[in-house]
């Protein structure tokens, strides 16, 4: 949950009306469903039976208007104080607690828990006090109290699990797993989530199911798995739909604009996040709307419209008010703060991020996102001069980032762990009821049988104990084979890797000598010239004709100037060139990166003239003048912009020669290079219309010795060691081909390379 948005008028009123028509085959379900008991009431024989059907009606509007399910709720009580019937008060009263938690008016709600705490008839392991110590969990979880949310949940388990009572382990486990997953404890939360699932898949509960995927969905989100998250929230989604849960629904619209957030995907995030804000309006479900408002308003600030961001935010903050959530309080109020920090109103931010902070005081959430709006806020005061406030809030900062991250990076092992002690678990249970079995067999054995039955345990024990020294000696021998192969891999990668970077210096080596020999030329025909004027000028010196003999002096002292212009030009491409080849220094220097690909554009296809006279390309470049000078180490980012284009030439290379062979005369091979700079983003783009790359070999090209060229024609370390240089300069390398046509096997017609650098 995060911001808010007012759009104009004619926005609103556009968003609205398509969202209500996308949610209409929905509303005609529930209404049919509602029409449906309304006739049954109205037909029921006794007071009895209306009640029943009135709490099925209650729990459709529950997940539809809470205000008219709790005016229902209210209502179908006093028929059942009336007639004094306990199951049905005590249902209600349950449901009412429910509802006025998920309105924010948890005064309500705790006036009806402490009504059926006196009311509730005693007795050990009652049903009735599981449901009720269940809906003080869910209160205590809608507040952010998550370690009482999580001792009522552990009740309502024990009491299900002495009495024997499964099928309804599947939602405390799914509660109690939101609770865990809150607090960052992400092995925890999933286990529970998949025994939940596990239940509710066995009962064919689809609306069990709905609810507990959408609660691994965000398990997923916040252990940074983007695609099993995604998959979960449509499932559970599709789900809701099917079984109209519309808080299901909008519950996954939310999560998914929160999931965007994460990836900077702001157009997704406003799309979701409003989808889910007219869905939480329409059921009165305050929380939800404020959040969802939040989220959309972010995106919007994100996208450069603050004024609108700013609008949305301040109705997000009076609908998470009125809600009395503390987690949507504290997620409005940070939403504006962190649109007041983009603004640049650093001042003005402070107080709604400190108001946000304060209506999480007493929560038990530690997430990495609490985290990065204590940076924000440190940011704030950093700005505004109060550096020990600044100091202050980052330490904060850092510690829960921290430990949020350190649970995070121990979740798969600890995960593997977990589910493995779960099976573990079930296996004991199982072996030791087949113990019991056998002893009591045994037993009516007698005390021969007994003896034999001990002997022949301890024949097995010592045939197992031999077999397993057989095991560990075989493990042994196998493992220091393993040993031995991985140290013979590691020095033939080695080799490999040092046999690339000869590869690359080879293409600029040829390259080199090739630039060198222009202004060498040069250097030989003045010379030989200026040879032949120095004979003529001896002859006409003899012949006394001085005017010409001074002629041909300037003559010479113009050539002469010309040879050292040609000097100095072969002088410099040698230092150029011995700046860009040698090793590297590991330090970045500010670098003109439009230079850096024009010298490595002429060295690369001169390097390749060089080899095959025969080859041809057509070079096409477009650098962005305002890039200037950025911070990079050349030698390493040179490497990698040969290694790109020598792939590209190449490519149009074998594209050329197939050509040919067809006598296709329409193909011209090309390759492009351009830069642009983006926001505070560099782009290098090297393209070329060559083969391409097969679209099912497209994921493996950055992997170390994956190559498609002929088997001796490439080492495929070239494009892994090119991934790593740019990845450690903080950069992307990304790879892109167009699709494939029709008789090229599933290869492409174009491939785009792109290196993404910090400006």
């Amino acid at each position: 949950m995060q911001l808010t948005y007012q759009p104009p008028l004619t926005m609103k009123i556009i968003l609205v009306t398509l969202y209500c028509f996308l949610s209409l085959e929905t509303v005609i379900a529930q209404n049919k469903k509602l029409d449906s008991l309304d006739r049954l009431i109205s037909q029921a024989a006794s007071d009895t039976d209306r009640i029943k059907l009135a709490m099925l009606k209650m729990d459709i509007l529950g997940a539809i208007n809470l205000d008219s399910a709790i005016s229902l709720g209210k209502k179908t009580l006093q028929t059942a104080q009336q007639i004094n019937h306990y199951k049905a008060e005590l249902r209600l009263r349950l449901k009412l607690a429910n509802n006025y938690c998920y309105k924010g008016a948890y005064g309500l709600a705790e006036e009806q828990l402490s009504f059926l705490e006196r009311f509730i008839r005693p007795a050990e392991d009652s049903a009735d006090f599981a449901e009720f110590y269940s809906t003080k969990g869910m209160m205590y979880g809608i507040r952010s109290r998550y370690d009482s949310s999580i001792i009522f949940y552990e009740k309502v388990i024990g009491i299900y699990e002495r009495t024997g009572k499964t099928k309804s382990l599947g939602n405390p486990y799914s509660n109690i797993a939101i609770a865990y997953q809150q607090q960052s404890n992400y092995p925890q939360a999933l286990l529970y989530q998949q025994k939940a699932l596990e239940i509710s898949e066995k009962n064919k509960d689809e609306v069990q199911q709905a609810y507990t995927i959408m609660n691994m969905g965000n398990t997923f989100t916040n252990m940074g798995d983007s695609a099993r998250a995604e998959k979960s929230y449509l499932d559970a989604i599709k789900l809701a739909k099917k079984n109209t849960l519309i808080n299901v629904e909008l519950y996954g619209y939310s999560n998914l604009a929160s999931m965007y957030v994460k990836q900077n995907k702001w157009p997704e995030v406003y799309e979701f996040a409003m989808k889910a804000a007219v869905l939480g309006a329409s059921m009165g479900d305050q929380g939800i709307h404020s959040a969802s408002l939040a989220k959309a308003a972010t995106a919007l600030a994100y996208t450069n419209k603050i004024a609108e961001a700013e609008a949305l935010a301040k109705k997000a903050i009076s609908i998470a008010d009125s809600s009395a959530q503390p987690l949507n309080i504290y997620q409005a109020y940070s939403s504006m703060g962190n649109i007041l920090r983009l603004k640049g109103s650093f001042a003005a931010a402070i107080p709604y991020y400190e108001k946000g902070f304060l209506a999480m005081k007493g929560s038990d959430i530690y997430d990495i996102d609490n985290g990065e709006v204590y940076k924000q806020l440190s940011d704030c005061f950093e700005k505004t001069k109060n550096y020990s406030k600044a100091l202050e809030t980052y330490k904060t900062a850092v510690q829960i980032i921290d430990s949020a991250r350190s649970k995070d990076n121990i979740r798969k092992s600890t995960e593997l762990t977990m589910n493995y002690e779960f099976d573990r678990k079930q296996q004991v249970q199982q072996a030791r009821q087949k113990v019991k079995d056998e002893l009591a067999r045994t037993r009516q054995l007698g005390l021969i049988s007994g003896l034999a039955l001990a002997f022949l345990l301890a024949v097995v024990a010592f045939i197992g104990f031999r077999n397993k020294q057989k095991s560990n000696a075989l493990l042994k021998s196998q493992k220091t084979e393993i040993e031995n192969t991985l140290t013979l891999l590691k020095s033939t990668q080695s080799q490999l890797i040092q046999s690339e970077k000869m590869a690359s210096l080879g293409e600029l080596t040829a390259g080199i000598a090739h630039e060198i020999q222009n202004p060498l030329n040069f250097v030989n025909n003045f010379s030989e010239v200026n040879t032949e004027l120095i004979d003529e000028m001896e002859q006409e010196i003899n012949n006394g004709n001085y005017d010409e003999v001074k002629e041909i002096a300037r003559d010479i002292k113009e050539n002469e100037q010309k040879i050292n212009h040609h000097g100095k030009r072969a002088d410099a491409i040698v230092k150029s060139m011995l700046q860009h080849s040698r090793s590297s220094s590991g330090v970045k220097e500010s670098t003109d990166i439009n230079a850096l690909c024009d010298e490595y554009i002429r060295l690369t296809y001169h390097g390749l003239r060089a080899k095959d006279k025969t080859f041809n390309a057509t070079i096409k470049t477009e650098f962005d003048e305002h890039i200037g000078k950025i911070n990079i180490i050349p030698q390493d980012i040179g490497r990698v912009i040969l290694n790109l284009l020598t792939n590209a030439f190449y490519a149009v290379n074998e594209r050329s020669s197939h050509a040919k062979a067809s006598e296709d005369k329409s193909y011209e091979p090309t390759v492009s290079v351009n830069t642009k700079k983006v926001g505070d983003k560099v782009f290098i783009r090297v393209q070329d219309n060559g083969n391409g790359i097969p679209q099912k070999v497209l994921d493996k090209i950055f992997q170390p010795f994956f190559t498609t060229k002929p088997t001796g024609e490439g080492t495929g370390l070239g494009l892994s060691l090119s991934y790593d240089i740019v990845k450690a300069h903080g950069g992307e390398l990304k790879v892109e081909t167009k699709p494939a046509r029709a008789g090229t096997n599933g290869e492409g017609e174009e491939t785009t390379f792109t290196i993404i650098l910090n400006s």
